[in-house]
């Protein structure tokens, strides 16, 4: 393919421009984990409400990363990226502003389109304009750099703003950074495009959207409404309906977002349930550390969202060392290295009483979090995109993309529903007159909040089950992960003839 770029390599000011664009994507993701508490309390949120927080965020990153690619091939990246920035900063501004749950889910939405685009568009500006292989190594570890200060600085400012202020103070920051970005890529960044070969599947991109909308949608809202009402059911069956479809559509496009073939190699498919399997385990668990400490224990945002700031300046530790790692060491190891102190993690917190709220309680488990965390995110690309042909590269890395921040989508869902509902039981024949309504209405988080005090009592040791129910699970899935990899994930010496006539996509996320 033909990348049309007025620079043959890569000017300080573009990458500085694509760096802020990644960091204030990823900034986005992290900045509610500590102040989960604090929006459960000021809107009297159920836990399936606020689970959607996050995954309103994370769901249009995800369904629409792969397309935003080839628009940015087609019409030129920088314009994505300013357009990116722009859309970011609007959808951060209704979250500043929001006066209730709706309003927060759809700003939250909203600056997850801005970051879908901002995602593949500023490695794609990068990698178009290092051809040198060294000169692309160096560009990229920096734009993943960015990531990890980003993910670090998220819960770190979010807490303290949220602790000094009102808790929307916490997405001003993002506000002011999305119109950074787009200012800055307007004047900064070299432009770059490859429309050669290149067209939308809008029959594979509105198939996916759906389906994996409903089937988040009937995940979150099934353990409050009953699995058998007919809303969940329609939900789950328009999923199948729509996921099906997209499979049907991409057999037939002549240029699919997803080429099916790649799912007859093993170690690709395996890679693919690693990063579903890991992703929703690790933010799984991260939510319900984040429930646990704010809206159970009312510890403060700042407190809350310590674990989450050890967790995130990890990666910075072991950047110099997963950097030669990366490539000495095959990435299976690295996939197992990475879940197995995950699990183990897991299964730490797991076993913490709910009445734990001292920092150094959760520092060991956080930091077996935080270093299988980088090792399997460091590793999962290289995995499945080592296992296909060279020519199909970029699709497998947005395909890992996407499944990956679905997993990271799915996992407050799945934890929430479970943990919720778990409670629940728990609590039945135990609660009576306006506590039972109280539970019954809204569920045990509520109750914590706002019951009797025996109440509180009996809803704090049942929501301490719930949440270690639901770590456990994450625990499993991470297992599962391990399992997967050490059975099917292998090194491809020579790499197959599948899909060689297909064109080389080079904007995916990695």
């Amino acid at each position: 393919m033909t990348e049309s770029i007025s620079l043959k390599k890569l000017d300080t000011g573009t990458l500085i421009a694509c760096c802020l664009a990644v960091a204030a994507a990823q900034l986005c993701i992290t900045v509610p984990s500590p102040i989960n508490g604090n929006i459960q309390a000021a809107f009297g949120a159920s836990g399936s409400q606020v689970a959607w927080v996050t995954s309103a965020f994370i769901l249009p990153t995800a369904i629409l990363e792969l397309n935003f690619g080839v628009v940015g091939d087609l019409f030129g990246r920088k314009r994505l990226l300013v357009l990116g920035g722009f859309i970011l900063a609007l959808g951060e501004l209704l979250n500043a502003t929001s006066q209730n749950i709706t309003m927060l889910w759809i700003g939250q939405a909203l600056a997850g389109v801005g970051a879908a685009a901002l995602f593949p568009s500023s490695l794609a500006v990068i990698a178009a304009a290092t051809p040198g292989e060294k000169d692309r190594a160096k560009a990229v570890s920096i734009w993943a750099l960015s990531i990890s200060l980003a993910s670090a600085a998220g819960p770190l400012s979010s807490g303290v703003l949220a602790t000094v202020a009102d808790f929307r103070w916490a997405f001003v920051p993002p506000v002011v950074l999305g119109l950074a970005v787009g200012v800055t890529c307007w004047f900064l960044v070299t432009d770059s495009k490859a429309p050669e070969g290149r067209s939308l599947d809008w029959p594979g991109q509105i198939s996916i959207a759906v389906g994996l909308t409903a089937l988040l949608w009937g995940i979150i809202e099934g353990g409050e409404r009953g699995w058998g009402s007919p809303a969940i059911v329609g939900s789950l069956s328009l999923a199948a309906v729509a996921l099906i479809g997209f499979f049907l559509a991409e057999k037939r496009s002549a240029s699919p977002m997803f080429n099916l073939d790649l799912l007859k190699i093993p170690s690709f498919a395996a890679a693919a349930v690693v990063a579903l399997a890991g992703m929703f385990g690790f933010i799984g668990t991260a939510y319900c550390v984040s429930i646990r400490l704010g809206a159970v224990m009312h510890l403060s945002a700042l407190r809350a969202g310590m674990p989450f700031v050890i967790l995130q300046l990890i990666p910075l530790l072991l950047a110099p060392v997963l950097s030669k790692m990366l490539t000495r060491v095959e990435p299976r190891w690295l996939l197992m290295g990475g879940l197995l102190p995950m699990a183990a993690g897991q299964f730490w917190i797991a076993a913490l009483p709910i009445t734990t709220t001292s920092l150094a309680a959760f520092i060991g488990p956080v930091l077996l979090l935080g270093v299988g965390f980088i090792c399997v995110v460091s590793s999962l690309t290289s995995a499945a995109v080592n296992a296909v042909p060279i020519n199909m590269t970029g699709m497998a890395s947005g395909a890992t993309s996407l499944v990956r921040e679905f997993g990271q989508a799915l996992g407050p869902a799945v934890i929430s529903t479970v943990a919720m509902s778990a409670a629940s039981g728990v609590l039945v024949g135990k609660l009576s007159g306006a506590d039972a309504g109280m539970e019954a209405a809204a569920g045990p988080l509520a109750v914590v909040n706002a019951g009797s005090d025996s109440a509180r009592a009996a809803a704090q040791t049942a929501l301490g089950h719930g949440m270690a129910v639901g770590v456990v699970i994450c625990g499993c899935a991470s297992l599962l992960g391990a399992v997967v990899t050490l059975l099917l994930v292998r090194k491809n010496t020579a790499r197959s003839a599948v899909g060689a006539d297909e064109p080389t996509i080079q904007t995916a996320s990695a």
